[in-house]
């Protein structure tokens, strides 16, 4: 991860030399080129600021958001301009260096004013533009009584972080629009405290389903991330922030699972804690949730982090047809258009949104419902996700 981090940075300082050639192409005022210069390194200082302040154990959720969505509208307009530039430096060198050409410049900024309004889109509309995605998925074990059976997700709420009332609610409506059989939540209710979810119980209460609503815990929701002022206040932020699971109408599953009946038949749904690769903690026991399970059971894990399918789930010695996961946000920033999909979060998760199958197993990574970080949303939009189960061969 190291690696990568170092080339994402590398690749943002090439394209920040590279526009600031195309800046000063067609904007000769000194003062401004000051002004260009004086932004990256306060940047710069912010970066260094919140190191030393994560070393000292303090709460620096706020400051890493802030970073987050400024380095997003200061760096990222500026990457076009890296081929674009560099493809012209080909031709200049063939002409023996000729000055830049000051239309192709002018065409740099303006891509790059085009994508400051693409973020600013982001920042405000594009957080809470709620998406239905849907999908079927078949199996052959499936029990009949259970074909056509419909799941809602949701993941990654972030209640600490959304603001509009108003938006919210109409994504909550969304969801319930979607008459599902099944909810479920897989984790990540708050960004670090309980106190967070306090004003949202009744909103996120009127989630209805008939055969009930499952949650999991995500890796925010252990309060790992912020300084607390002693080990008992934060068990106890823990306790109530199963208590608000609970108060929502949710069942909390914490590596356990259950059955969901119809029709004299069952499938088990599994819910294990939170467990992550590269540093994350790995609370997560699928032995313990599956002890109960026959070798037959129709199983659907919810797992907060997708990495766990990969490093637990596909190998284990129970087969669960569906793995259900949030975690990743697919960055919120990405391209999504006529089947392509990309987000940096790919560098680091190998399923990073969407369905993805693997040895006869499915796995949906939901984009989530919230955000986090970066205070937006840029072509990864929040989403709800529909999978109706259907029986192969009916």
């Amino acid at each position: 991860m190291a690696k990568r981090l170092l080339l994402i940075f590398m690749l943002f300082v090439v394209a920040d030399v590279y526009f600031f050639q195309a800046f000063t192409t067609v904007i000769h005022t000194a003062f401004l080129h000051k002004v260009y210069w004086y932004l990256d390194l306060l940047l710069l200082i912010g970066v260094f600021a919140l190191i030393v302040l994560r070393q000292q154990g303090k709460d620096i959720q706020q400051l890493a958001g802030n970073l987050v969505t400024s380095f997003l509208i200061v760096f990222i307009p500026k990457l076009p301009a890296f081929p674009i530039l560099l493809t012209e430096d080909l031709f200049r060198v063939l002409q023996n260096f000729p000055p830049r050409n000051t239309y192709l410049s002018e065409f740099v900024l303006a891509l790059a004013l085009v994508m400051v309004l693409i973020i600013a889109f982001g920042l405000t509309r594009g957080r809470y533009l709620y998406r239905v995605r849907e999908e079927v998925l078949s199996f052959s074990d499936l029990p009949d009584a259970f074909d056509g059976f419909k799941i809602t997700q949701i993941s990654d709420i972030h209640s600490g972080s959304l603001s509009n009332i108003k938006a919210v609610r109409k994504g909550i409506a969304l969801a319930n629009a979607q008459q599902s059989d099944l909810l479920l939540f897989t984790g990540d209710l708050v960004n670090n405290k309980a106190a967070e979810m306090e004003s949202w119980i009744s909103d996120f209460t009127s989630l209805k389903a008939p055969f009930g609503k499952f949650s999991v815990l995500g890796n925010h929701d252990y309060g790992d991330y912020t300084a607390w002022d002693s080990a008992a206040s934060k068990a106890s932020n823990l306790v109530r922030l199963k208590q608000i699971h609970q108060e929502m109408g949710f069942k909390l599953l914490l590596n356990e699972s259950i059955t969901i009946q119809k029709k004299g038949s069952s499938i088990a749904l599994i819910g294990v804690e939170n467990w992550g690769k590269g540093g994350f903690h790995q609370y997560g026991d699928l032995n313990k949730a599956t002890s109960g399970l026959s070798t037959d059971s129709f199983n659907i894990l919810m797992s907060h982090d997708p990495s766990h399918w990969d490093h637990v789930t596909l190998d284990h010695d129970k087969h669960v047809h569906l793995t259900l996961a949030g975690h990743t946000h697919g960055m919120q920033f990405g391209i999504e258009l006529f089947g392509f999909k990309w987000s940096p979060i790919q560098y680091f998760y190998e399923q990073w949104a969407g369905l993805y199958q693997k040895q006869g197993k499915y796995l949906y990574v939901n984009r989530g419902f919230g955000y986090h970080g970066f205070k937006g949303r840029i072509g990864v939009w929040p989403e709800i996700t529909v999978i109706t189960l259907k029986k192969s061969g009916l």
